[in-house]
């Protein structure tokens, strides 16, 4: 018996290379090019998501001490970004946890190391006021909906994979994305005079 599609090849040939495309994808990934290709995108995450600048190298390690920890259990259910970036995520919100802030304490403005140095003044300024005001819009949002929001409109990470990175249904993550582009909306329109 062959396959409709197989030039005369029997199903389970097709069947065999698929099983092997899904082991060979299925590989452990080598720790080192792990790290090179994720860690950008972990301190990224991290600090957008508050972490203090003064923890962002303890916090970055924490993220990877736990990707070395967990590699052998990686499934190759998502992209290995989309599995590290999930673990940041918990990582800020372990850091965070430690310093509970009053109410009036901003977070960490982002990274400095995250602004080009070979920019004009003028546009290092402009570049600088941004990032205090993505800042700010940050500190307003409920930690859920920042953890969404930060995922998918700074990483440009999908609802599916934002889900899989939380572990948190597909519809949780679409309805904290709806909220925190509402409220994102309604911050720019308080805000319009200051930005």
């Amino acid at each position: 018996m062959t396959d409709s599609t197989g030039a005369g090849h029997p199903r389970h040939v097709y069947l065999a290379l698929a099983a092997t495309e899904r082991a060979t994808s299925a590989e452990p990934l080598d720790f080192d090019a792990l790290y090179d290709a994720t860690a950008d995108l972990a301190f990224r995450v991290l600090s957008a998501m508050g972490v203090r600048e003064d923890e962002l190298d303890d916090a970055l390690q924490d993220v990877f001490v736990v990707a070395h920890r967990r590699l052998a259990d990686f499934r190759g259910e998502s992209k290995h970004s989309t599995w590290v970036a999930g673990i940041a995520v918990r990582v800020a919100h372990d850091y965070r946890r430690r310093h509970i802030r009053k109410p009036t304490e901003p977070l960490d403005p982002l990274a400095a190391s995250l602004q080009a140095s070979t920019e004009w003044p003028d546009a290092s300024a402009m570049r600088s006021q941004a990032l205090r005001s993505v800042q700010a819009f940050l500190e307003q949002l409920a930690a859920p909906q920042r953890e969404v929001f930060v995922l998918a409109e700074l990483e440009q990470q999908s609802a599916p994979e934002i889900a899989a990175s939380l572990g948190a249904p597909l519809n949780t993550i679409y309805s904290r994305l709806r909220l925190a582009r509402a409220h994102l909306e309604a911050w720019v329109r308080e805000n319009e005079g200051g930005l």
